[in-house]
């Protein structure tokens, strides 16, 4: 079997004589670059509409559209303004090479150019993109941690605030000690949990599903019990009843319970936020489609205005203009959720209800009741 040389960055060269685009492109091909070759400017346009290159590679004088306009409209183009220029130039005018660094170029190779310069150059280019590349993409992968575990922290952290506030108030009831006690202790074993979770790395609470023989799944009833032990009090403290509809029998769904617990809370805390005059919060489990089965958490408040349902799970969208959170809100909860329901293969969706008030409605494939597992 021939040697497979490693592809090591994508090439647009664009060159208006074949013969430099044939021995372009075959030297960089040989070296492990993917190329893509163009013969005017048009030409290169109408390439610049698939993969974005990593590098550019442009005659600078050719007849009709020339490197310097083609460089131009390149750069409107989405993704293209970070890619570097090396122009290819028989000229030498030094008011040329200053209008080609001014224009946005890196660099240039005159010719007939010598094969091991045009490569140490190409080389050097690519490497230094791709290693940005890398950084930003790793710059971003952090920046996306940070959100997870700020939002992750904040419900259980909420809780345990809003416990201690209790505890703290002179007419507090004492049979109401120990359920704010317990949850206190419950939240912050949670809070602990996300950030061992998240140093060891073992997987991320947005929704990574552990890589275990058997695929994770939880009961739904199990999680309707947590929500009401961990969130009947804030409720009551806010004005809102919680009210847990039975269900007929339980349902085993495709997720791992701490995740589906993770996404429920999520629509909990945000009638916590924003359906205080509804009076009651309503969660339910019921049949979905044909092989799943439902989530609901319902609400007599406002709902959500239909100019904002379309933006309701774009990342760090509030469901209103006011924050009732005052500032604790990222935006980023039903964002999160919904791709943590997607990746289970599931959907998440909002929906006006019928007399007034918000519908949230959580739908997973149901899985094998025998081997459901609960989050501890």
């Amino acid at each position: 079997m021939p040697h497979q040389i490693p592809r090591t960055g994508r090439i647009l060269v664009v060159d208006d004589q074949s013969a430099n685009v044939r021995v372009v492109s075959a030297l960089l091909a040989r070296h492990g670059y993917a190329v893509t070759a163009a013969s005017s400017g048009k030409d290169a346009l109408q390439a610049a509409t698939g993969e974005i290159p990593d590098l550019l590679l442009l005659d600078m004088m050719m007849p009709g559209m020339d490197g310097f306009e083609l460089l131009a409209a390149l750069r409107e183009l989405p993704g293209f303004r970070q890619v570097p220029t090396v122009f290819l130039t028989a000229a030498q005018d030094r008011d040329l090479l200053l209008r080609a660094f001014e224009a946005g170029a890196v660099d240039y190779v005159t010719k007939p150019f010598m094969p091991e310069e045009l490569l140490a150059r190409v080389n050097a280019h690519i490497g230094l993109k791709l290693t940005r590349d890398r950084l930003e993409r790793v710059a971003h992968e952090r920046q996306e941690l940070v959100n997870l575990v700020a939002h992750d922290l904040k419900n259980p952290l909420s809780s345990v605030l809003f416990a201690t506030e209790m505890l703290l108030l002179p007419d507090c009831k004492p049979e109401r000690v120990s359920r704010y006690i317990e949850i206190i202790d419950g939240s912050s074993r949670d809070a602990l949990g996300y950030i061992r979770t998240y140093l060891e790395g073992q997987e991320r609470a947005a929704g990574a599903m552990a890589t275990a023989a058997q695929p994770p799944s939880s009961w739904l009833r199990d999680t309707l019990d947590w929500l009401a032990t961990r969130y009947e009090l804030q409720l009551d403290a806010k004005g809102l009843r919680l009210r847990i509809s039975p269900l007929e029998r339980d349902a085993c769904v495709a997720i791992d319970g701490l995740v589906l617990r993770q996404v429920a809370e999520n629509l909990v805390t945000n009638a916590l936020k924003y359906a205080r005059d509804g009076g009651e919060l309503e969660l339910l489990a019921r049949p979905g489609a044909p092989g799943f089965w439902q989530l609901v958490a319902q609400d007599r408040g406002p709902g959500i205005p239909t100019s904002r349902q379309r933006e309701l799970f774009k990342p760090f969208q509030r469901l209103t203009e006011v924050d009732p959170a005052d500032g604790m809100s990222s935006g980023l909860g039903l964002s999160l959720a919904k791709q943590i329901i997607i990746n289970a293969g599931g959907q998440l969706w909002y929906e006006d209800r019928e007399g007034g008030g918000a519908r949230f409605v959580i739908e997973l494939p149901e899985a094998n009741c025998t081997t459901a597992t609960t989050a501890g």
